[in-house]
């Protein structure tokens, strides 16, 4: 592991004492998506389920130059199918957790969704990105970035607390919510920035647990301690926040992907709010982020467990 990404490596490193983690492969007909699986196996991170047609996954694990055979295989025909038996195996407890193999992310996670048969829970499903910028003294928790477009208020506080249980999952020793906009004052004009407020009263209010939460932030002053003292911000949360919650997708994802490709940060991504984790990969994903998607699906399937973090429903 790269010395430029230290708190990747202390992810990975943290769940190596854990059992691998049962984590059904969701159509890994790629020589990446099984190369992926493959290897996170061999550093004991996951036990792989592999899920897709049997011809194509041993074409990509004959590409990929991996042997694969002696990992668990259900054949199935096509990457539909694959994403619904996958489902299936995580609602019998066959498998702890998905991970996306080489099918699109609407494939999968409509059989995710689905209200007959899915693995929904009470709690609005988001993903979280964790980017590990160099430089910077603390992972970052981005949400949300990939699924939910334009989050309401109500979705807002379900990805607001989707991101506190993974904060406490990777044992963040504080968890503080920035929750961004484009300034730092309530302006009725600016709609998140009376979502913030919302959110920050809800938070008070007990609606939502285990952090504390300042907003509206913008982005300087909710991660640089000198912006914060310069605009005359005093929080708990300003200049050291861990955790920043975006107005909508296009905001998160054009964070996640600056911090990327003009930082070189790494993004380990995943899906909260259903019944089990769920890994999302892309073939852009680095060695180092995919092998920290895996640890922190291991380290939510070990806060639930243990009870650190409260089981959804």
């Amino acid at each position: 592991m790269s010395s430029a990404h230290p708190h990747y490596d202390r992810l990975i490193e943290a769940v190596r004492h854990l059992p691998p983690l049962r984590v059904a492969i969701v159509h890994p007909c790629s020589d990446v998506s099984i190369h992926a699986a493959v290897e996170a196996a061999s550093l004991g991170l996951i036990q792989p389920v592999l899920v897709g047609p049997a011809g194509k996954v041993s074409e990509a694990a004959a590409l990929a130059g991996v042997d694969a055979s002696a990992f668990e295989l259900h054949d199935v025909p096509h990457s539909h199918a694959a994403a619904e038996t996958a489902v299936k195996l995580a609602l019998s407890g066959q498998v702890d957790a998905l991970m996306k193999g080489s099918l699109h992310t609407d494939e999968l996670m409509g059989a995710v969704v689905r209200r007959e048969g899915g693995l929904r829970t009470s709690r609005r499903i988001s993903h979280c990105f964790v980017m590990d910028v160099p430089g910077h003294p603390q992972p970052l928790i981005i949400s949300d970035a990939a699924i939910n477009i334009v989050p309401t208020l109500e979705e807002k506080v379900d990805i607001v607390q989707n991101a506190i249980d993974l904060a406490h999952a990777v044992r963040l020793p504080e968890v503080r919510v920035a929750l961004l906009s484009a300034m730092e004052t309530v302006n009725p004009k600016v709609p998140s920035t009376l979502e913030a407020a919302a959110l920050c009263k809800m938070a008070d209010r007990g609606q939502i647990t285990g952090a504390v939460l300042d907003g509206p932030l913008a982005m300087d002053n909710a991660i640089d301690l000198e912006a914060a003292r310069i605009k005359g911000i005093v929080s708990p949360v300003a200049g050291r926040a861990n955790v920043l919650i975006v107005p909508d997708l296009d905001a998160g994802n054009m964070l996640a992907k600056s911090l990327s490709f003009l930082a070189q940060a790494y993004a380990a991504g995943v899906v909260l709010g259903a019944k089990v984790p769920i890994i999302l990969t892309s073939r852009a994903d680095s060695r180092a982020a995919r092998l920290a998607s895996c640890a922190l699906a291991s380290m939510l399937a070990d806060a639930r467990r243990s009870g650190r973090i409260k089981a959804v429903g």
